[in-house]
């Protein structure tokens, strides 16, 4: 039986890399405006394909990069360079899993009201963005790892002359996330560089049509001053805090929670995790 679950943990990880979603399963009943938002192609949870991506973006990938994570298990953490900045998942959206998510994020909540040793963090710390554009939750996902990354990262990574560094800039975290996904809905570079992202060669899988029903999706966790952040532009509520962390236990924490969502249903195996972490040479 050892042998047996250890076989499947790695299976849920060594599969071609998923395409991304399409929120339908979450919201059967769209409104108008949501039924003619902008599309975007799907992209990969594909490491190579988003450190190439994030690269065009502005971000130098010589001191961190993505990094597959093969299980929420010890063993496969222990594989992944330390400190990690970001975790990236791209899930599926069986019933299971999101009735499993809705539970977290309520726990959440009443966590945070029932614990004032917990001090809230502020939302100009947290740096969030919603998601208005079809297929763009790769994108998205990417920036909320990226611009929640330590500051010193940052300044050392960061191409002055750079999308990246124009678009954080012009959207710094006390912007509201509304004024963000304006602001990315209206600039033709960046959909101009995840077209091309989702077109790219290294891609493992069809790209496939825009109106295709993709039932995956990409979130992100992150570390903003001591908490556990997990942060989905598709979320009415905004950023959702899962409690207390540490730089040392960020990876255990944010793997603690999605091993929560593959407890939820068994039988699937599409679940991608990355890090965002340390470059190995």
């Amino acid at each position: 039986m050892i042998i047996l679950k250890f076989i499947i943990i790695i299976q849920q990880f060594i599969i071609p890399s998923h395409k991304q979603e399409i929120m339908t399963k979450q919201n059967p009943n769209p409104t108008q405006n949501q039924a003619q938002e902008k599309q975007w192609f799907p992209l990969e949870s594909n490491p190579a394909l988003l450190n190439q991506y994030i690269s065009k973006l502005g971000f130098q990938t010589d001191i961190n990069e993505f990094t597959d994570v093969f299980s929420t298990e010890p063993w496969a953490l222990d594989m992944v360079p330390k400190p990690v900045s970001a975790v990236v998942v791209c899930f599926p959206m069986t019933e299971k899993i999101l009735c499993k998510r809705r539970q977290l994020h309520s726990e959440s909540v009443s966590l945070m009201e029932d614990s004032p040793n917990i001090e809230s963090t502020g939302e100009d710390d947290v740096w969030y963005i919603k998601q208005r554009i079809r297929n763009a939750c790769g994108t998205i996902a990417v920036l909320h790892a990226l611009a929640n990354t330590p500051q010193n990262i940052l300044e050392s990574s960061i191409r002055p002359s750079s999308w990246l560094h124009s678009f954080l800039k012009n959207c710094p975290a006390s912007s509201s996330p509304l004024d963000k996904a304006t602001a990315l809905e209206n600039d033709p570079t960046i959909e101009a560089f995840h077209e091309d992202a989702a077109n790219d060669f290294s891609n493992q899988t069809p790209r496939g049509n825009k109106g295709d029903d993709i039932d995956m999706h990409f979130v992100s966790f992150v570390n903003v001053k001591g908490k556990l952040y997990e942060l989905d532009g598709r979320l009415e509520q905004g950023p959702i805090c899962h409690g207390e962390t540490t730089q040392q236990n960020f990876l255990k924490d944010a793997c603690g929670v999605v091993k929560q969502l593959m407890e939820a249903d068994p039988s699937e195996m599409r679940f991608t995790i990355l890090a965002f972490a340390p470059k190995v040479s």
